[in-house]
């Protein structure tokens, strides 16, 4: 079975929750105390064992790429001053043998969109998608390590998912469980609460297989007017070809400004605990 060793970090988005702080700084820079969104997920993904990390920017997201660029100029002012440790963390951002990829989406036209513009890099490999908007606290090695060891078990495409209960749950794509204990049937993007499938949201995680790429290509618009990766998704699990791995942890919506003031205190309080 193949080992999962890249990853797609769809970035392209405006960030409008945030305006006017991210007129010109993307979102996913946007930092919890002293680390933004995006070295998280990619910290996170790096820990399942992937080496290749994929970023789909758009406009005015060159700033990604140099966050995880050398600077070479800053280092050296660091250490001019004896700030030897803030020189290592600016040094060691990525660690050596990783390599870092940026693709770029012409227009939003959704996540499916997204993780179609990386077909080229990502090839006929199995790999894992990393939504930097969901930022989740978890022991061990995270849930991407989690999902990449569900897949090197099945070789089937895993979803992360947490239960949600009330008419919250029609923010999220829904899974519609199948009768094989962590199976998914199906796969229903923001259905009504009172149509819903399962209490069971699906969240930014995902290792997905090369096959996705067909699908995306083929399939229409939908809510939204968007290419929604969970109807492609949908139609893997109508062929028995997706399971679910629940989330053991907590997750924060970075993509509202309620979520994201939550994740800060939740990472100050544990600090200030050591």
């Amino acid at each position: 079975m193949h080992k999962i060793r890249k990853a797609v970090f769809p970035v392209a988005g405006f960030g409008t929750r945030f305006l006017p702080a991210t007129k010109a700084m993307p979102k996913e820079l946007m930092p919890i105390v002293d680390k933004p969104l995006i070295q998280y997920a990619a910290e996170e993904a790096i820990a399942a064992g992937i080496d290749t990390l994929i970023f789909v920017t758009g406009r005015n997201k060159r700033a990604i790429e140099d966050h995880f660029d050398s600077n070479q100029e800053l280092e050296a002012a660091l250490l001019a001053k004896g700030k030897a440790e803030q020189a290592d963390r600016v040094r060691n951002i990525l660690p050596k043998g990783v390599e870092c990829i940026f693709v770029r989406q012409p227009e939003q036209l959704g996540l499916g969109h997204a993780v179609l513009c990386a077909e080229r890099v990502v090839s006929n490999d199995p790999f894992a998608v990393l939504l930097a908007d969901d930022f989740l606290t978890y022991g061990g090695a995270g849930i991407t390590s989690d999902l990449a060891e569900a897949f090197g078990r099945s070789g089937k495409i895993q979803l992360s998912v947490m239960e949600v209960d009330g008419p919250d749950i029609s923010k999220y794509g829904v899974v519609a469980p199948s009768e094989v204990p962590g199976g998914v049937a199906g796969l229903i993007e923001k259905p009504d609460a009172v149509d819903a499938p399962s209490n069971l949201a699906s969240i930014g995680r995902y290792v997905l297989t090369p096959d996705i790429f067909d699908i995306l290509r083929n399939q229409p618009a939908g809510s939204g007017g968007e290419i929604q990766l969970a109807d492609a998704i949908n139609t893997q699990a109508q062929r028995g070809d997706v399971e679910a791995v629940r989330l053991n942890g907590l997750r924060f919506d970075c993509g509202s400004v309620d979520g994201y003031l939550d994740a800060i205190m939740h990472v100050a309080e544990q600090r200030r605990r050591g």
